[in-house]
């Protein structure tokens, strides 16, 4: 749907759209930009809209972090020409957005965490013990989302082929190992942005405690809860996502006045 708005220069893979103030979405660990198309569309009016694919298959292992991760997105914006955007994340994008914006607290001027990690996430596992297990991993896939449905059969298939291949397998874990690592609850308090925590009641990766706890900590946030939603309420709850966040946006009357009617 969104395809055509996808470029490919300098080693970037991003979808760029719309016009106003830069919005960067950061996807996670075994997402795409087609995670957030409802989110794009609502919002590519209102927001120039950035999206660069995480290299989480095509970096070098030993880069293949949160740090190498928070790099590459600095070379992206440095590359686009981007001030202060704000940042939204969804899982590992989320964590990137942490790490980003305590190293460059001064070129971010709001996150939207989703999902995040950075804190506690319970993944598949340290190593995918029964990754030949086709039902096993369509049951860990399922768990993603509070709908089973959501796990669609091609979803299911791309996430069996991820894990049973040993080059992609080997960077997932290594990301999944460096999220633990790079826990950032001694950082949360310096970071004095407004922060918009969405998250979904029904996410048994990052729970319901993970986003009270970002709340706790986050000196300026807010928290929204969407029922009916697990680790990525974009997907599942796409229009209570878009109004809470677009309502957020004129609270801290972060969208241009053009656009407040």
């Amino acid at each position: 749907m969104l395809e055509k708005f996808v470029k490919e220069e300098k080693g970037f893979r991003y979808l760029e759209t719309g016009e106003g103030k830069p919005l960067v979405i950061l996807h996670g660990i075994m997402g795409g930009l087609s995670n957030f198309n409802d989110v794009i569309l609502h919002f590519k009016e209102k927001f120039k809209i950035y999206m660069p694919e995480l290299p989480v298959y095509t970096y070098p292992l030993l880069k293949t972090n949160i740090k190498g991760f928070a790099k590459f997105l600095k070379e992206f914006l440095e590359f686009k020409g981007i001030k202060k955007p704000i940042l939204l994340g969804n899982s590992l994008g989320g964590h990137v957005t942490l790490y980003y914006t305590n190293h460059y607290p001064g070129n971010v001027s709001a996150m939207v965490l989703t999902g995040s990690s950075g804190l506690y996430e319970k993944g598949f596992g340290e190593s995918y013990p029964q990754r030949k297990n086709y039902e096993y991993i369509k049951k860990k896939t399922q768990e993603v989302f509070h709908d089973p449905k959501m796990a669609t059969k091609e979803l299911v298939d791309e996430v069996f082929r991820i894990v049973n291949n040993r080059h992609k397998i080997l960077r997932t874990l290594a990301l999944a190992k460096s999220a633990i690592r790079h826990n950032m609850a001694k950082e949360l308090q310096n970071m004095k942005l407004p922060a918009c925590l969405i998250w979904g009641k029904q996410d048994i990766v990052t729970p319901p405690e993970v986003a009270e706890e970002f709340h706790r900590l986050l000196p300026d946030s807010d928290l929204y809860w969407i029922d009916k939603a697990g680790h990525a309420p974009m997907m599942e709850q796409p229009k209570e996502f878009n109004r809470i966040l677009e309502n957020w946006f004129k609270k801290r009357k972060l969208i241009s006045r053009q656009h407040d009617e």
